[in-house]
């Protein structure tokens, strides 16, 4: 059977089951090796054979036992992290309007707003010469 060029290969189910039956067995002893053996070439052909035909011993699994206060405690740590992820962004939202309005002040005092945060002896602003406003017309 041919698609474009491209040669489809179709494998019988009692020929699956087969390879199947030989992997469970340890007569073939990787998945990649039945791969090889047989010729087949897709990568991941045999890994759905043996999710519809196997026990699924060959299969990677991943259990997680939970009892239920752990089911809770997860949950709870998950609203806990969201409730953290939003308080940090107002956080620092707050955090860039002080520092456009600390800007915006210096602007207007007419400091520059590196050279204050470097002098910590600076005299209070009410000690300094005061900078001539302009007029408004």
């Amino acid at each position: 059977m041919s698609c474009k060029g491209k040669i489809v290969v179709r494998y019988s189910e009692a020929f699956k089951m087969q390879l199947i039956q030989e992997l469970e067995s340890g007569k073939l002893d990787s998945i990649e090796h039945a791969r090889r053996s047989y010729g087949i070439t897709g990568t991941t052909t045999i890994q759905k054979w043996l999710k519809k035909y196997g026990r699924n011993d060959l299969r990677a699994k991943v259990v997680r036992v939970e009892k239920p206060n752990e089911q809770d405690q997860i949950k709870r740590l998950a609203k806990e992290v969201k409730a953290l992820k939003s308080a940090l962004a107002e956080t620092q939202v707050e955090n860039l309007l002080n520092r456009s309005v600390y800007e915006v002040l210096c602007h207007e005092v007419g400091i520059d707003p590196s050279e204050f945060k470097k002098k910590a002896n600076m005299p209070p602003l009410a000690k300094r010469p005061k900078r001539p406003r302009k007029k408004n017309k």
